[in-house]
């Protein structure tokens, strides 16, 4: 899957490596905007590490990290993203 042609380059700290991020989808309460939901699905070897806070930039777009959740198997991320 990380192998796709979908996936854009993302850079934390010293790591570069492939992820696949998914466009917003708007998170609404009362008919206001909270925020813009942007996930970034990885391999865990490369970003499971971040934490609420971190930047990280993916296609050359800055992000800080809302929450980093380990899925299926443990090898892979899915990171909740806001746009800085």
């Amino acid at each position: 899957m990380l192998g796709s042609p979908f996936a854009s380059s993302c850079t934390a700290g010293g790591t570069t490596a492939n992820g696949i991020l998914s466009e917003p989808s708007q998170v609404l309460m009362d008919g206001m905007v909270l925020f813009s939901d942007y996930q970034l699905r990885a391999k865990n070897s490369d970003f499971g590490t971040l934490k609420a806070g971190d930047a990280i930039t993916v296609a050359g777009t800055g992000y800080t990290v809302r929450e980093t959740r380990v899925l299926n198997d443990g090898l892979e991320v899915d990171i909740a993203l806001q746009k800085t």
